[in-house]
């Protein structure tokens, strides 16, 4: 379907259904930029997070067992 179809279409709902599909649209819209936003976040800060050693200094006690004392 291309993009005049589906324009056309739009423009035969009704008001109230044509919001709802452009509320619709842009949700989906800023929830795809927000997630690329945290991609591009993540890996910026990939190299820090795993050779800083001001960041990686606790993951020497990843593998260490903790017990609650009582």
């Amino acid at each position: 379907m291309q993009t005049v179809d589906i324009m056309q279409e739009i423009n035969r709902l009704p008001i109230t259904k044509r919001f709802f599909v452009v509320e619709e649209t842009i949700k989906s819209i800023k929830k795809e930029e927000m997630q690329h936003q945290m991609e591009l976040a993540a890996n910026t800060l990939l190299d820090d997070y795993t050779n800083d050693k001001n960041l990686t200094a606790f993951t020497a006690l990843d593998f260490d067992n903790f017990y609650e004392t009582k």
